[in-house]
C-alpha cells in the first residue's frame, strides 16, 4: 500500500501505547504509518464519566475518521457504545490483554488485607458495586484521571488503594506495582476490557483488509462479542454497573470430540438495601458462532434476576 496510514488516537500515555502496537504490526508489513492526536471531550472534563455520557472517548475520533482526516482509530474496546455507528467498520479485533482488574494499595496489602475503612478509588460504578457487594467495609472514593495520577493518590497517602485494568498497567509498563490481580468471583472486568478496537471508514476495503489480515485476533473478536451483546441486551451503556467474562473453553461435543466453546460469565447490580448493593450473576456456554446469542440470552437471565434496577438507556 502506497498511501500513508493516519492512525487517530487520543494523547495520554495509554492511549498512545496501545496505538502504538498497531502501528507496529502495520509498519512490520512494510506500511508507512503516521499517529494522529485526537483531543476528545472526556480528555478536557473532570467530572465523572456516568455524567458525561457514553462516548466521551470516542465520538472525536470517529468524527476524525469520518472527515477524513484519519484512515484508522484505535479505542479501548470496553469505551464503545454498543450501538453501531454508520459509515464505521470494525475491521480489527486484536489479541487481548488480561482483562482482569487490578489493585495497587498501600503497604503492598491485597483486597482482603485492607482493614474496614480503608479508602479505595475508582471512576467505575461497575467496580463501586461490586466493591460494595463484597462487605468488607471499604469507603468507596469516586476519582477520574490518567493512570499515572490515579496511582499518585496511594503513593501520597491520599488513597489507602486503587483499582484499575490490569490490561492498562501492563501496556504502560507499570504491572509490577500491582498488590493484587483480582480474581473475576471477586470482580469481574467490564465487557470487552483488556481489548482494543480498530475502526476505519466503511468501503474503505484496502485498509479494512489489512487491519483484519494483520492484527485481528479471531478469538478475541468471538469473546468481546459475547460480552459486549451481553451489555447491549441489558441497555446498559459502557459505564453501566455491568461486569462480564467471556473465555475460549475445551467441551465435548455429542460425539466425544474435544471442541471449542465460549464460556460467558456475567454479574449486574441491583438496589440493596440503604447503602447496600447486591449483584445477581450467571453463567452459560455455546458453541463460538453463537457468541452474540450467548450474550443476549444470559442477558435475559440476569433480567430475570432482577438486573434491570439499575440499567442505563441503551447505547
Amino acid at each position: 500500500m502506497s498511501r500513508v496510514i493516519r492512525i487517530g488516537t487520543r494523547g495520554s500515555k495509554l492511549a498512545l501505547a496501545q496505538t502504538g502496537t498497531i502501528a507496529d504490526a502495520l509498519r512490520a508489513t512494510g506500511a508507512e504509518v503516521e499517529l494522529v492526536t485526537v483531543t476528545t471531550p472526556g480528555d478536557k472534563s473532570s467530572a465523572p464519566i456516568p455524567t458525561i455520557g457514553v462516548g466521551v472517548f470516542t465520538s472525536a475520533l470517529r468524527e476524525a475518521l469520518l472527515r477524513e482526516e484519519v484512515d484508522v482509530i484505535v479505542h479501548s474496546y470496553k469505551d464503545l457504545p454498543t450501538k453501531p455507528e454508520p459509515g464505521i467498520t470494525l475491521a480489527a479485533v486484536p489479541r487481548r490483554e488480561d482483562p482482569r482488574d487490578a489493585l495497587i494499595a498501600r503497604d503492598g496489602l491485597t483486597l482482603g488485607e485492607l482493614p474496614p475503612g480503608s479508602t479505595v478509588g475508582t471512576g467505575s460504578p461497575r467496580r463501586t458495586a461490586q466493591l460494595r457487594s463484597l462487605g468488607l467495609g471499604l469507603e468507596i472514593v469516586p476519582i477520574r484521571g490518567n493512570i499515572d495520577t490515579r496511582m499518585r493518590k496511594v503513593i501520597d497517602g491520599e488513597l489507602d488503594a486503587v483499582v484499575l485494568a490490569r490490561a492498562g498497567l501492563a501496556r504502560i509498563g507499570r504491572a509490577e506495582e500491582i498488590t493484587e490481580t483480582l480474581d473475576p468471583i471477586q470482580m469481574l472486568p467490564a465487557p470487552a476490557q483488556g481489548a482494543l478496537a480498530v475502526e476505519c471508514r466503511t468501503g474503505d476495503v484496502d485498509i479494512e483488509h489489512l487491519l483484519g489480515s494483520t492484527v485481528d485476533d479471531e478469538g478475541t473478536r468471538a469473546v468481546a462479542t459475547a460480552e459486549r451483546a451481553l451489555l447491549a441486551a441489558l441497555e446498559a451503556g459502557c459505564s453501566a454497573p455491568v461486569g462480564a467474562l467471556a473465555e475460549i473453553v475445551e467441551d465435548l461435543d455429542a460425539e466425544g470430540r474435544v471442541v471449542e466453546r465460549i464460556s460467558l460469565r456475567g454479574t449486574a447490580a441491583v438496589e440493596g438495601d440503604g447503602d447496600a448493593v447486591d449483584m445477581v450473576r450467571a453463567s452459560a456456554l455455546a458453541d463460538i458462532r453463537d457468541a452474540e446469542q450467548l450474550g443476549r440470552t444470559l442477558a435475559a437471565e440476569l433480567l430475570d434476576l432482577g438486573a434491570g434496577a439499575l440499567s442505563g438507556p441503551a447505547q
